[in-house]
């Protein structure tokens, strides 16, 4: 009688190989995916600095540059203007660059601070019209997509007074 035959003999210390080989890929490949993973996820930090950086380059775009082609880039699916003197949406954008453009075109704007909370971005600025004049003190709010576009904005503006009229020597920055 013929016996069935058996497939080639493993001992053991090959078996524990072939087990410690097979963990092993595993764990590298699980460390790659994790790893692939991580890079493509940002930290909360990492979304609010990349949010305070497209607020400032959007601003810059719009009130120095003047450039609505690059604004364009930094503005989510819709934009919000909760300025009463503002329109909505790109349209709103383009009109402010051509009011701009025509009516302040040495307008300048200096960003003095920003904060981030989440998808909000706070710019503290300080905007002159034309040169020369003492200008704006201005608080930004800016709301942005997970993304990091914009979506929405508020202000508030106060004309910088007369130094000699202050009842403080501590300044509007």
């Amino acid at each position: 009688q013929s016996r069935p035959r058996a497939g080639p003999r493993v001992n053991a210390g090959q078996r524990e190989d072939s087990m410690i080989r097979s963990a092993l890929a595993f764990a590298i490949l699980a460390a790659c995916t994790l790893a692939a993973m991580a890079q493509t996820q940002l930290t909360d930090a990492q979304k609010m600095e990349r949010n305070k950086r497209n607020v400032v380059e959007f601003y810059n775009a719009v009130l120095n540059e003047k450039n609505f082609e690059k604004a364009k880039t930094y503005v989510g699916a819709t934009y919000i203007q909760h300025n009463p003197i503002g329109a909505d949406g790109l349209e709103g954008i383009q009109g402010f660059i051509d009011f701009l453009r025509a009516k302040f075109p040495n307008n300048k704007s200096e960003i003095k601070r920003v904060f981030a909370e989440g998808n909000y971005v706070i710019v503290h600025v300080h905007a002159v019209r034309e040169p020369g004049q003492r200008g704006n003190a201005i608080f930004d709010l800016f709301r942005l997509d997970d993304n990091g576009k914009v979506l929405e904005h508020w202000d508030a503006v106060q004309p910088i007074p007369d130094p000699a009229t202050a009842k403080n020597k501590n300044g509007m920055f």
